[in-house]
């Protein structure tokens, strides 16, 4: 092996992989060159993809890729009828579907013909409530066997998921489902989580929130519920025959919500077209083949979530769901029985299993793979995993997975299909292209980082937002390669070599912390309402030696607040974040200054302060 790479493919490995068989069709030599293909032919690319992941048409398409009204407005399968939701009960109805580990210990496997025909029982449930197509209904729950079931129940009756995290304080929540428009909600009584029982159906009452379906964590557990709502099993219609309601490919399927530099979190709607691009990204990046056991320790409230459902059911493969904390070595126990071949993760859960040891002594032989996306990991962290649980000594590949809401999965990732170093993408995803520009608007070159943009069209990339001018937000001041405007996307990369990329984490007011994206202004609007402070910048730096971002605040504070010691300070604004934001959501350190940087039209120069922060750090 050469020594540069923690890992290296095999020829057997290569010929086993989903790309090698469309390389084979194309008669490509390397994946830089499948890749060039891809952007060059997008109507080639995509058809062959529909096919291969068996995308079931009502009506066929009369144009798969319209760009009339421009790239930035391009429209996919123009003329088809179909519902995205048919196309997740392939194969056979007795193959398994999702495999779970419920909080008390109890295994269960749920059939494909099971997962269809809960359903289509929550579908049915849902039409005697007088939902109808085009409605809102929010998700507010951990990510378990039923509300996989709701959420397939939601597309299919033709309605609109409006994903909402399990972890938000009711605020948040109240916020997510005005901008959605629900008119219902699903939930649980409560989680537990290491070993405290955390309520659910508490905070969504305190949010005023309309109807809601209340599962019980505990079954058969007796809840009290407000006039109006429904328990889950008073909710679920008896009826386990559906016929999902028929679409257009622009009609909405789900409301995700990602954080811009705004007040409010930006709402982006996914299609029925959207779950092609994670499908695609699953089978040709991440190597998901049908009998297959995905693992990704998610939230249907995060993109990740409906990603993990659709990259996995659409790749006919077996979703496995673990109902309890993914740092605890029982996680890592279930990763084995559950013989999981794919496992995604955020940075912070390996860190965690590398200093606790968690991980360690598990027979993880049939993992071919991981994957890893939310924040910039940590080198020696991945180095680490790459060998974990290997007795033969040997590494396993990570597919580093960057993307966002609004892209529908990644766009620079990694593939089995060359060598890796840890913590490095070493591959464009395939069907769409970017760019990285510097200072001076030029492509860099190796050695050199800069900002990221997207080269349209692809499936996956949003053409609309519920709550902001989505040309305003992604396409305004962007440069033009070629008579193509570029798409703008925030993130930061460094160009290593041949292809190769690291991340360099956000290049605007945004941050990723425990693998959530979330706004500068969103943190601040919390941490202005502390007592004492005048303003606040909050700002993601990077660990030295790479890894995810650490919240670091800078604030103005009152003549008679000065004084405060910085641990106090720290502990308050941690505290006003857990209750009004985030609990996920740590403060790594707070500086007090006394005024905060600022342009010319009174902008916080908030990358003025990341640097300041990062030098001093050294």
């Amino acid at each position: 092996m050469d020594q540069r790479f923690s890992w290296e493919p095999t020829r057997e490995s290569i010929r086993k992989t989903n790309l090698h068989a469309l390389m084979q069709e194309q008669g490509a030599a390397s994946y830089a060159e499948i890749h060039a293909w891809s952007v060059r032919n997008p109507q080639a690319f995509w058809e062959r993809t529909i096919r291969a992941l068996n995308i079931e048409l009502r009506t066929p398409y009369r144009q798969l890729l319209d760009v009339s009204d421009g790239a930035a407005h391009a429209r996919w399968l123009k003329g088809a009828e179909l519902n995205i939701a048919e196309s997740c009960f392939q194969g056979s109805s007795s193959s398994p579907a999702i495999l779970t580990l419920r909080h008390n210990k109890r295994w269960e496997t749920i059939t494909v013909g099971e997962l269809d025909r809960l359903s289509s029982r929550v579908a049915n449930g849902l039409q005697a409530l007088g939902i109808s197509k085009g409605d809102g209904v929010a998700i507010d729950m951990g990510m378990t066997a039923e509300s996989v079931a709701i959420y397939l129940g939601i597309v299919k009756a033709g309605a609109v998921v409006i994903s909402i995290p399990d972890s938000l304080p009711p605020e948040e929540i109240a916020r997510r489902l005005r901008i959605g428009d629900a008119k219902a909600v699903f939930t649980q009584d409560e989680i537990t989580r290491a070993g405290k029982a955390l309520p659910m159906y508490e905070k969504v009452r305190r949010a005023n929130a309309p109807r809601t379906v209340v599962l019980p964590e505990k079954r058969d557990a007796w809840i009290d519920v407000r006039a109006g709502d429904l328990r889950w099993n008073d909710f679920l219609s008896p009826d386990e025959q559906f016929e999902a309601v028929g679409c257009g490919p622009d009609d909405s399927i789900n409301i995700i919500f990602s954080s811009g530099t705004t007040g409010d979190p930006k709402a982006i709607p996914w299609d029925h077209t959207t779950p092609i691009k994670c499908g695609s990204d699953g089978m040709y990046h991440q190597d998901i083949r049908p009998g297959d056991v995905v693992c990704w320790p998610t939230n249907l409230g995060w993109m990740m979530g409906p990603w993990l459902v659709f990259a996995g059911l659409l790749n006919r493969a077996a979703i496995a769901l673990y109902e309890g904390s993914p740092t605890e070595r029982g996680f890592c126990e279930f990763v084995q029985d559950a013989k999981a071949t794919m496992l995604g993760l955020v940075p912070s859960i390996v860190k965690s299993w590398r200093s606790t040891g968690a991980g360690d002594g598990f027979d993880w032989s049939h993992l071919r793979t991981y994957s890893s996306s939310g924040e910039a990991s940590d080198p020696r962290d991945y180095d680490w995993l790459m060998k974990l649980n290997q007795p033969d000594g040997s590494s396993r590949p990570i597919i580093e997975y960057c993307g966002g809401t609004e892209i529908g999965g990644g766009y620079v990732t990694s593939t089995v299909m060359e060598a890796q170093r840890p913590s490095e993408f070493n591959a464009k995803a395939i069907g769409s292209d970017f760019v990285v520009l510097n200072a001076e608007g030029k492509p860099c070159v190796s050695g050199e980082a800069g900002e990221v943009f997207i080269c349209q069209p692809s499936i996956g990339l949003s053409t609309r937002l519920l709550n902001a001018d989505n040309d305003g937000v992604y396409y305004a001041n962007c440069p033009v390669i070629d008579e193509r405007p570029l798409r703008r996307h925030g993130d930061q990369l460094m160009v290593v070599d041949d292809g190769r990329y690291r991340s360099n984490g956000r290049a605007d007011d945004a941050m990723n912390l425990a693998g959530i994206k979330v706004g500068s202004a969103e943190i601040e609007r919390v941490l202005n309402g502390v007592a004492g402070v005048v303003e606040t910048a909050a700002v993601g730096a990077m660990a030295p030696g790479g890894g995810p971002d650490r919240l670091v605040v800078f604030a103005v504070l009152k003549e008679d607040r000065k004084p405060l010691r910085a641990e106090m300070l720290k502990s308050e604004m941690q505290q006003a974040i857990r209750d009004r934001l985030n609990p996920l959501f740590h403060v790594e350190d707070v500086v007090v200054v006394e005024s905060l940087p600022r342009t010319a039209s009174n902008k916080v120069m908030r990358r003025v302060l990341r640097n300041q922060y990062a030098n001093a750090s050294k």
